[in-house]
Formats: C-alpha cells, structure tokens, sequence
C-alpha cells in the first residue's frame, strides 16, 4: 500500500506539479490550497503519511499550522517547503518536530529522500503505538489482586515480600504471577519489566513509593 503525501500550498500550478511529482514516483497525493482546508481534513494516521507544507500560507503560516497539528495530537511529519530559506523559521521548525525544511527548488531525489524519511518515521511511530495499545489491553485483562501481583513484582519484589503485602500465601502469589506471565504473554520477567518501564507504570511506581 503506497503512502500518502498531503501537499499544501496556495499556488494551484505548484499543486498540480507536485501531484504528477509524486503520482509517478508511487505515491498517493492528496492537495490543499490553504492551511484550514488540511486542518478541516486531519490526514488518516493509520496509513504512512507525511505533509509537505508551505511555509507562506496567507490564511496561516507553516509553523502556525505545524502548532495546531501538534495541539490535536497529529503524528504525521512534516516536510516545509519555502520560496525563500529563512535561518530563524527553519531552526524553529525543526525543533517544533518538524522533519526537513526544503526549498521548492529541490530536486526529485532530494524531495522523495525527505519523503522516504518522513513516511519511515510515521511508520515506526504507529507500529510504536500499536504495540503500546496491545499491550494496555493485556493489562486490562489482569484481575485487581493479579494487577497488584504485576506492579509488585515489576518493582523488584520476591514472592515472600508480595505474600506479605498482600496479606496472601506464597503459593497464592505463585497462581497470581503466572496468570500475569501468561495473560500478558510473557516468557521471562526481563519482558514484563520492560512493559511496564514502556507503559510508564515505573516512573508512577517510584513516585509513589518514594
């Protein structure tokens, strides 16, 4: 399935360029002629995706949409293409999260290699939330006392010291940790730690316990 370019900018010459650009290098192109006809239309996240956005827009300018995307939790990257390189905006951009800052003057293989990138990053970051999401639901299957078993022992704790704190048996603690080894689909507890660390249950985990 090829990745979906969304391309902004108030020149319709320049649209339709792009668009037979990047139609023949593979790519479905989708084209904007102003800031709020994108944001009216937030690009689908769950295909590769970038947006190749102009810096001089007149209803809103680049980086002005760049914080509006980012304000309504958009992950897809942004490429900027500007008439004019201006040092202070393109250092702007970027450290806003944006992926490259490009004249429009670039050339073919320039443009498709910061497309390339962008659409990898997209990717990565949405196998990235995939994951985090399967593995929330793994947790909502865990029973209260086997929740209680699970942050125990991502925290360092022995059977005793969780038997203990919980008023239960060892072997009682035993049934529970394997139940969370299997329902979270584990094999070792270097696994689970590292679920949890990526659920960010730990930082709360020491917090709490500090």
């Amino acid at each position: 399935m090829p990745g979906v370019v969304h391309v902004v900018d108030d020149e319709e010459s320049f649209l339709r360029a792009m668009k037979r650009r990047l139609s023949l290098a593979g790519y479905e192109v989708l084209t904007y002629s102003s800031a709020q006809a994108l944001l009216d239309h937030l690009p689908n996240e769950e295909r590769p995706s970038c947006i190749l956005l102009d810096v001089r827009l007149p209803d809103l300018r680049g980086p002005e949409v760049q914080a509006r995307l980012n304000e309504v939790g958009s992950t897809v990257p942004i490429v900027f293409l500007t008439g004019h390189a201006d040092t202070a905006t393109t250092v702007r951009a970027i450290k806003a999260g944006a992926e490259d800052f490009l004249t429009k003057s670039v050339s073919s293989e320039q443009l498709i290699d910061a497309i390339e990138r962008a659409m990898a990053r997209h990717d990565a970051a949405r196998m990235q939330r995939s994951k985090l999401d399967s593995f929330r639901a793994r947790v909502t299957t865990l029973t209260p006392r086997e929740r209680q078993v699970f942050e125990l022992i991502v925290r360092g704790k022995i059977n005793k010291q969780i038997a203990y704190e919980l008023g239960t048996t060892e072997r009682t603690v035993k049934a529970h940790r394997h139940q969370v080894m299997e329902k979270m689909q584990v094999q070792s507890l270097a696994e689970l730690v590292s679920i949890a660390e990526r659920l960010g249950m730990l930082d709360s985990n020491r917090s709490a316990g500090s």
